[in-house]
């Protein structure tokens, strides 16, 4: 079994390297985009750090008990933190796991933290976790994810070993999907692109049908709302924002559809995420030029950190669609 990590090989082989020689680390930041694997591979080595009968040095066997509950976060010795209500991960939470790292272990080397999505830490949280990255209990490991180092606080990411994870080109993720799981190559392919080469979100897309096809449905709304006028494009948002977090993956899957959009309007020799849609896309960017496609994305890609600030999610809508061309409806094509 071993690691059940698709492409990062150079990031298993540091983590296996620092056991094998006795050098781990106190903390790691796993940094990547969301579904590049960084929880994957942050559970994979807590494995290695805590399967009793590992295959080989820093190689944890997958199969036993303790790699199973570790796999499903429901091992005593893990320790996972992360967001619960308020979209935000909070003080509270910080001072909770440092009293429970204070305590042995139960029945493994380690006590293992595992802090989740750590760039939506209030900054009291992220302070109250410098206190035990700095003065870190004997048998303890602090496992950190997060979307960019940037988005923590400096002496967060100082007193970790980063790692920077990056996503798996599209035609390599495409030949894993189609080998591992048994996709068909077009559809793996697809998946790959939308994925932006991320393993893990391109699975979701595969297994949870319904969020592959409100993908799809929200490109087509945009696409749609393209050639309506501001009436029908407030009616739209009155009923998209309210839920906050469907209104959030409407945005991101905006944004894929915008990039895609300014990478026709500048004919950039750069495969597009939305496959599907590519020969519409490729139509309207004739009625587009490069000013309007970029500001349209920078404006999504504000709307969103406005939105993690909690702004008014109807409003934040409202004047987002606004921003964006009115074009004839007979310019909107539609996918194929």
């Amino acid at each position: 079994m071993g690691w059940e990590i698709w492409g990062h090989t150079w990031a298993v082989n540091l983590l296996q390297g620092h056991l094998r020689q006795g050098r781990v680390r106190h903390a790691y930041l796993f940094c990547g985009p969301n579904g590049v694997g960084r929880r994957t591979l942050a559970l994979c080595f807590a494995q290695a750090l805590n399967c009793p009968q590992p295959l080989a040095p820093g190689e944890p066997c997958g199969t036993c008990r303790t790699c199973r509950q570790i796999a499903q976060m429901a091992h005593p010795d893990l320790l996972p933190v992360q967001v619960e209500s308020g979209n935000t991960l909070k003080v509270d939470q910080v001072r909770a796991l440092q009293h429970d790292l204070q305590l042995a272990p139960y029945e493994s080397r380690y006590r293992v933290a595992l802090l989740l999505n750590m760039e939506r830490a209030t900054i009291s949280a992220q302070n109250a976790l410098l206190k035990t990255l700095e003065e870190p209990p004997g048998q303890a490991i602090l496992l950190l994810t997060a979307d960019t180092p940037e988005s923590l606080l400096p002496t967060i990411v100082s007193r970790c070993e980063v790692l920077r994870l990056r996503p798996l080109p599209p035609a390599d993720l495409a030949l894993i999907l189609t080998q591992e799981r048994d996709i068909s190559p077009d559809q793996a392919r697809e998946l790959a692109h939308l994925a932006g080469g991320c393993p893990g979100l391109a699975l979701r897309f595969y297994t949870e049908s319904e969020r592959y096809q409100d993908h799809q449905r929200w490109l087509q709304d945009a696409l749609y709302l393209l050639g309506q006028g501001r009436v029908e494009r407030f009616q739209y948002i009155e009923n998209l924002s309210k839920d906050r977090d469907t209104f959030r993956a409407a945005l991101q899957a905006w944004m894929t559809l915008w990039r895609d959009l300014f990478l026709c309007v500048s004919a950039a020799d750069v495969p597009l995420t939305n496959l599907a849609f590519e020969s519409a896309l490729r139509a309207l960017a004739h009625h587009l030029d490069e000013r309007q496609v970029t500001y349209c994305l920078a404006a999504l890609e504000q709307g969103l950190a406005h939105l993690d600030a909690n702004l008014n999610a109807r409003l934040l809508g409202e004047i987002l669609l606004l921003g964006w061309p009115y074009l004839k409806p007979e310019h909107v094509g539609a996918p194929a």
